[in-house]
């Protein structure tokens, strides 16, 4: 059974909405809009579920309901509670029997049957442990939010993470408007999807098709510029990668990313060297994934060595072309995991060419678009210029 916390973006990253009793919890970086999220999902939940108890420990009611009243916050089921004493909360929530519980940060919590401080090792477990037992005693969900240390991973003691149901991260750059949230634990869905969001002045909006959104303002007919397409559990997404190839003033290059791993781009320019005859070793080369996302997967290794070769040869890539595949050391081009679901993403934004690794070829069936399977980066930059 699945309860709708009424933001779809949010349900599709639990695996369909909150399953009673479970325990979630959600970290990321201060100000990303953990507490925004929350309180927008406890607002309609409590709407069409009953009452709700928001625990805060960090913020006075006074200061949560001034947010609330920005963001349109207006639940009369959703109740507000300052406090840190974990006793107090545990009385509340018995006497109120809540349909949904949210605890407001882990670290601020403690119980007087310790004497160490809020957020030590030993409260953040005890606290924790006494939480799920409530969830799981009663049925109610609890949502956690949790700190992050300065390398972005939840503070406090590992058996938090190992302790809950679901753990979901908030990732996103402070100067894109953007935010993905991402579960990366859960014992009741996929642990692929991602949910994207957009802050703006009245908190957090859903993103129902985040392609068409991070290449909006993507720029036509200019050098080092492609779209790949990823894929984030179910949900593929396109996104423009941009290479920047320069002449280089120093005695060693730079090779400077972002949102692709530094170590794939040397890997793939050694490529290009090797196998087409560019020459790169005296070139700056700069690459960057527009809107903030971050690219795990090898099916942009063929967006990536098109973008720097099209930027050093100033050769532009035609805007309606997507690039797909994975590239070997020996220059091979290599199948990808469904192909066809991205393509049809592609297709979708007026997309009208692919070109996409020969053995995928098979796979793939888009009506208006021209596919074009290719076995080596040489191949491809023919085809591609």
């Amino acid at each position: 059974m699945r309860l709708p916390t009424g933001i779809s973006e949010f349900d599709r990253v639990l695996g369909g909405g909150l399953v009673a009793g479970s325990l979630v919890l959600i970290g990321g970086d201060p100000g990303i809009g953990k507490s925004t999220l929350l309180l927008q999902a406890t607002d309609h939940f409590a709407k069409a579920s009953g009452s709700v108890l928001y625990v805060s420990g960090e913020e006075s009611a006074r200061q949560i309901k001034l947010r609330g009243a920005r963001m349109g916050v207006n639940a009369s089921d959703l109740f507000i509670l300052a406090e840190t004493s974990l006793e107090k909360i545990l009385t509340h929530a018995q006497r109120m029997q809540p349909k949904a519980l949210v605890v407001d940060s882990i670290q601020t919590i403690f119980t007087s049957a310790l004497e160490s401080a809020p957020g030590s090792v030993s409260q953040v477990r005890e606290t924790a442990g006494r939480l799920m037992m409530l969830a799981k005693g009663s049925g109610i969900p609890v949502f956690l939010v949790g700190h992050v240390t300065k390398d972005g991973s939840i503070a406090g003691p590992r058996v938090l993470e190992h302790l809950v149901d679901t753990v979901l991260y908030f990732e996103g750059d402070s100067g894109h408007p953007f935010r993905i949230l991402r579960a990366v634990k859960n014992r009741f869905g996929s642990t692929n999807e991602i949910g994207v969001f957009e802050m703006k002045e009245g908190g957090l909006f859903e993103v129902k098709n985040p392609s068409e959104l991070f290449l909006s303002e993507r720029p036509l007919g200019v050098s080092g510029s492609v779209v790949v397409a990823t894929l984030e559990g179910s949900r593929p997404l396109l996104v423009e990668l941009q290479a920047l190839v320069t002449a280089s003033s120093l005695g060693v290059p730079r090779r400077t990313t972002i949102g692709v791993d530094h170590n794939r781009l040397s890997l793939l320019v050694a490529v290009l060297e090797k196998k087409v005859g560019l020459t790169l070793s005296g070139q700056d080369i700069f690459l960057n994934v527009a809107g903030g996302v971050k690219l795990n997967e090898p099916a942009a290794d063929l967006g990536m060595v098109t973008a720097v070769a099209s930027s050093h040869l100033d050769k532009t890539v035609d805007q309606h072309t997507l690039l797909l595949g994975e590239v070997g050391l020996a220059g091979e081009v290599r199948g990808i995991t469904q192909p066809e679901l991205r393509v049809k993403e592609a297709a979708k934004l007026g997309f009208s060419r692919c070109i996409l690794p020969a053995g995928n070829l098979k796979q793939v069936k888009a009506k208006g678009m021209e596919l074009i399977g290719v076995r080596s980066v040489e191949e491809t930059l023919e085809k591609a210029f």
